[in-house]
């Protein structure tokens, strides 16, 4: 029996199927999301990986009157094809299309949005609180995975609601022992111990039958209790936590008998689920580098991605992580820390060379920024990589533990401004606006491979304070015959075209872009690398400004509290007209998914609109 997935409009057919049935339809999914994302490309072992528990959790549950909380939302493809939406899959990712993660706006069944981790328990406290005033009859479901719970806000949420047992919250844990790439820490010990204790899969019939009647309306201790004569409690146990698992998360019997019993018990509860991220595909399967977490289109039969890149074309990610190869090879005390991107970050050949100089501390942006603050005092030089979207997670640590101490830490901010199909919860677009306020932190970013290179030989072997160095989602061209460059860049900004008309200041890969289209259009615009956003270069600023041309000023980023409005900022403060100033700048909005092409033409920053925006004005 096949099932055409482009019928279902919601999962109330799901409960009248049978056991042979559900796992028909388990297949069909799985093969839709194969076939589906070789074209578009997305999440793929996420999803892979939840498809019989997703289907489970809708047989058993009544979405949306109960509340399926997905954290992330990146492993949601299963929901959104049990909930109407597989006919829209042509579209995922993609400009206008369908989201990749959550979207409330697309189906009443996306109860919440998210597309960082850990989130979910600590909304699922609060919609359990909210029963309070709504009513308590529906039941509130936060699927959250062993990687997630390494991050602070997850323990937070488990240690707030086990002391409220009359709140009756059901948590899966997705165990695949993997977030993006292999989990690390105690966490990740603890849970590898429960795994290897099958007898806790049976042990609520067990105590059940242990504990005499007469002790049955006592509260949870008294069950904990003689589960200690047992075996050990676990960790969710101690925490107030009815606990039942690890199960099968690819058994459907199994599946559906412990969330009927986590249905019916009113308690506050987890259910451990084992599951195989990227099941069903041969070259998902067994992943542990993170390679198949998020991928691009790519060929079926062979498994390999479908863009190949040019000769001597590297993602920034990549030119980084050369650098620091490099960098390492020539100072000794030196260290990475990274909150669980090493695949992202492009790291895994620096931990293959040098495994005991990179740490990688899991989802744990705070962490990570505190324990570089703490090496650097020990006399380290220390790289702390963190995507744009997520230095947002530790802007405490880097305000209070790092600038306040004016300690040297370099920070590279990957995936700075338009990320594309990821949209708006990571779009790099607020980092500046966080960040340039702060004392002491100063921000780059450089136009090209070489004077990225430049710019780290600055961070490192100039700079005493903090920084940040910013780097775009996108490619570049650098030949590693010729070596790393030596040249240390200054605090400055560069010239690169005199112009008779106007300027141009900016930074980032658009600046080459720009110069490019000036020279082929014959315009006579100065063209200005502003690669420090912080500080102002203030000596050519005034130079500028004191022109009294007309200038464009453009970022790939929010305008509010940003490089233009430290420009604005400035000029106001000199007593400088500003009526000439004419900013391109993302107005105060989120961004949504599409390549950086259409982004970009949408919000009129595009090297078009750059180009009609400086005819207007000459």
């Amino acid at each position: 029996m096949h099932f055409d997935l482009n019928k279902i409009e919601n999962p109330t057919f799901l409960k009248d199927l049978t056991t042979v049935e559900c796992k028909n339809l388990a297949q069909d999914i799985r093969d839709f999301l194969i076939q589906s994302l070789s074209q578009t490309g997305g999440h793929l072992s996420s999803n892979l990986g939840v498809v019989e528990l997703t289907i489970a959790l809708h047989k058993i549950f009544d979405s949306p009157f109960d509340k399926l909380i997905f954290d992330v939302g990146h492993q949601s493809y299963t929901h959104k094809i049990l909930t109407g939406r597989a006919n829209q899959f042509d579209s995922l990712r993609q400009y206008q299309g369908l989201s990749g993660y959550l979207k409330t706006e697309e189906s009443v069944h996306d109860v919440y949005e998210a597309g960082h981790s850990s989130t979910s328990i600590a909304a699922a406290a609060g919609m359990e609180f909210a029963k309070d005033y709504n009513g308590n009859g529906h039941k509130i479901i936060p699927i959250i995975g062993d990687g997630a719970l390494t991050s602070g806000m997850a323990l937070e949420a488990l240690n707030f609601l086990g002391a409220h047992p009359d709140h009756q919250p059901i948590i899966i844990l997705n165990d695949n022992e993997m977030s993006i790439s292999k989990n690390i820490g105690y966490l990740a010990n603890i849970l590898n111990s429960i795994r290897g204790k099958a007898g806790f899969r049976k042990i609520k019939s067990k105590t059940k039958r242990l504990i005499p009647k007469f002790l049955y309306k006592l509260t949870s201790k008294v069950e904990r209790g003689i589960k200690g004569f047992i075996t050990d409690n676990t960790l969710f146990d101690d925490l107030g936590f009815s606990y039942y698992g690890p199960i099968n998360g690819h058994d459907f019997k199994e599946l559906e008998k412990y969330l009927k019993i986590a249905k019916k018990i009113n308690k506050p509860c987890v259910i451990h689920v084992l599951t195989e991220k990227g099941k069903g595909y041969k070259w998902s399967e067994g992943d542990k580098s993170g390679y198949w977490h998020g991928v691009g289109p790519f060929d079926i039969e062979t498994g390999t991605q479908k863009s190949n890149k040019e000769k001597n074309v590297y993602s920034y990610s990549e030119l980084v992580a050369k650098y620091m190869i490099d960098f390492a090879s020539k100072k000794e005390r030196f260290h990475i820390v990274i909150p669980a991107m090493i695949q992202g970050c492009a790291m895994k050949e620096f931990q293959l060379k040098y495994p005991k100089r990179i740490t990688d501390v899991g989802i744990a942006e705070q962490m990570a920024v505190t324990m570089s603050s703490g090496l650097a005092m020990g006399g380290v030089d220390v790289f702390t990589p963190i995507y744009s979207t997520f230095i947002q997670r530790a802007y405490d640590q880097v305000n209070h533990d790092v600038a306040r101490q004016n300690v040297k830490v370099v920070f590279g901010i990957d995936r700075a401004g338009i990320v594309g199909a990821d949209g708006e919860t990571h779009q790099g677009i607020f980092d500046i606006p966080l960040l340039r306020h702060i004392p002491n932190l100063k921000i780059a970013h450089p136009r090209n491979a070489k004077q990225a290179f430049m710019l780290f030989n600055y961070a490192f072997l100039e700079n005493d304070g903090p920084i940040a160095v910013r780097y775009e989602r996108a490619n570049a061209v650098y030949d590693f015959d010729q070596g790393i460059p030596e040249e240390i860049a200054t605090c400055s900004w560069e010239v690169l075209k005199e112009g008779q008309q106007a300027i141009f200041i900016g930074f980032g890969s658009i600046v080459e872009q720009v110069l490019d289209a000036y020279e082929q259009e014959d315009l006579s615009v100065s063209v200005v690398d502003a690669r420090f956003i912080k500080p102002l270069d203030e000596t050519l600023l005034h130079q500028l400004l004191v022109q009294n041309k007309p200038i464009i000023i453009y970022e790939e980023s929010i305008f509010f509290g940003g490089f233009a409005s430290a420009v604005i900022e400035f000029a106001t403060k000199h007593h400088y007209d500003t009526r000439n100033m004419h900013i391109m700048a993302i107005d105060d909005q989120y961004v949504a998914q599409g390549t950086k092409e259409e982004l970009l033409k949408e919000l009129n920053l595009d090297l078009a609109s750059i180009i009609k925006k400086t005819k207007e004005i000459l």
